[in-house]
């Protein structure tokens, strides 16, 4: 989980915003740190300042504000970059001098706040001299205050060098987890183009030998036809025979390569909650096989716990999703299999359709005999999808229980 994930949903570090949540979530953690403001605020309250040194106190500090907002904030989503950075940069750097050198030595928190926007905004040739300036005017406008002349370095510019370099390495960071996402998602590109190159590979090995066989027979009755019709009608119904198993050869290649297993699934769900930073429970009966589930039935469920996890990570801004698995009796004495996938994010979508995905589950499972189920959670916040196929009327401990020998619990492939 990221810092920001309780405020809107989980949020990648380097990620845009997704939602209005996300980005409430981004600046209220950017607002933590004007607490650090509280110095300059108290200043300003304190008992003998003129009306004039509040008025433009406060109005400096609140232009102050929104250029840093403006700085840190937009440079969240966007590559911060031209001429209103450089000039929300300088204008920061101006007030922080200005104010501290009219009002008061409290006033010098300004220029940390100030080579934090640089360290953000600037790449790192730039930056590396950007820092040890503003410390450097710093330690100018501070040594005018002869009470704070023997800590003033220590409380003041310490920090802001080292929060400056501090941020470029939180900088670099963002950058490296971008370029690492980035080419994850080349992997799993170059992946399923190798997968595909493999099936082709495989059914030009399946049907290379088919087709030529069919081919020659073809080429063989042609020849045969009208002088010897018994014997043409033989390669007929050999090409016949050789068709017929080359469709079956065909059909389980395509079904293999399709159909997805329960098991994979959940390793898949796994990595993609902890990519999205979701906590997630998984009930261990997921990682056992069923005797009783057939083969469309698994790869319903399989394509259910997919889309489902799916949809917590792309559309419910979810901090918890629990995986569940567990056998039902129906009032029709059929027993069922249910996969059962809770969030806590947004709820239920307000549209009064499902959308392509779910509408898409729905029909597999129907296909399996199963159905799909879904609404609120039932803690009242979050989303259910429930997912049911049959597993037939045999009894617990019977055929249709979980396969927990040591064997399948160690290889559940």
């Amino acid at each position: 989980m990221t810092s920001e994930s309780w405020a809107g949903g989980p949020m990648r570090i380097g990620q845009a915003p997704g939602n209005r949540r996300q980005a409430v979530g981004k600046m209220m953690w950017i607002s933590i740190w004007l607490l650090y403001l509280a110095g300059p605020v108290g200043q300003l309250l304190r008992v003998g300042v003129s009306a004039t040194e509040r008025i433009w106190g406060g109005l400096g500090l609140a232009l102050f504000v929104l250029c840093y907002f403006f700085v840190v904030f937009r440079h969240m989503w966007r590559m911060a970059s031209g001429r209103p950075m450089y000039a929300a940069l300088v204008l920061m750097l101006a007030l922080s001098t200005v104010l501290s050198w009219t009002l008061d030595y409290t006033w010098l928190v300004l220029f940390i706040f100030t080579s934090v926007a640089t360290a953000v905004v600037l790449p790192w040739r730039q930056s590396r001299w950007t820092i040890p300036l503003v410390t450097v005017v710093l330690i100018a406008v501070g040594a005018r205050y002869p009470d704070i002349r023997d800590y003033f370095v220590f409380a003041y510019g310490l920090p802001a060098l080292g929060s400056g370099f501090m941020m470029v390495g939180v900088q670099h960071l963002i950058h490296t987890t971008k370029e690492l996402r980035a080419a994850r998602q080349e992997v799993a590109r170059l992946a399923a183009n190798e997968e595909r190159l493999r099936l082709a590979r495989d059914l030009h090995d399946l049907l290379g030998h088919s087709l030529s066989l069919i081919t020659l027979k073809s080429e063989l009755a042609g020849r045969m036809l009208p002088d010897r019709p018994a014997d043409a009608a033989r390669q007929v119904a050999d090409i016949e025979q050789v068709s017929r198993q080359a469709l079956v050869d065909v059909r389980e290649a395509v079904t293999g390569y399709r159909r997805p297993r329960l098991a994979v699934e959940l390793t898949g769900a796994r990595a993609a909650l902890r990519t999205a930073g979701v906590e997630f429970t998984a009930d261990p009966a997921l990682e056992v096989e069923y005797r009783g589930l057939a083969a469309d039935e698994e790869g319903a469920l399989a394509w259910a716990l997919r889309e489902a996890v799916t949809n917590v990570v792309r559309h419910s801004g979810a901090r918890h999703c629990e995986l569940l698995l567990a056998e039902e009796w129906e009032a029709d004495e059929r027993r069922y299999l249910c996969l059962t996938v809770l969030d806590d994010g947004a709820g239920p979508p307000r549209a009064q359709h499902d959308g392509n995905g779910l509408s898409g589950l729905r029909e597999r499972l129907a296909l399996a005999e199963g159905r799909l189920e879904t609404g609120p959670a039932p803690r009242g916040r979050g989303f259910a999808l429930r997912a049911y196929v049959p597993l037939g009327t045999a009894p617990m401990g019977s055929e249709a229980a979980p396969d927990t020998s040591p064997e399948s619990v160690n290889d559940p492939a």
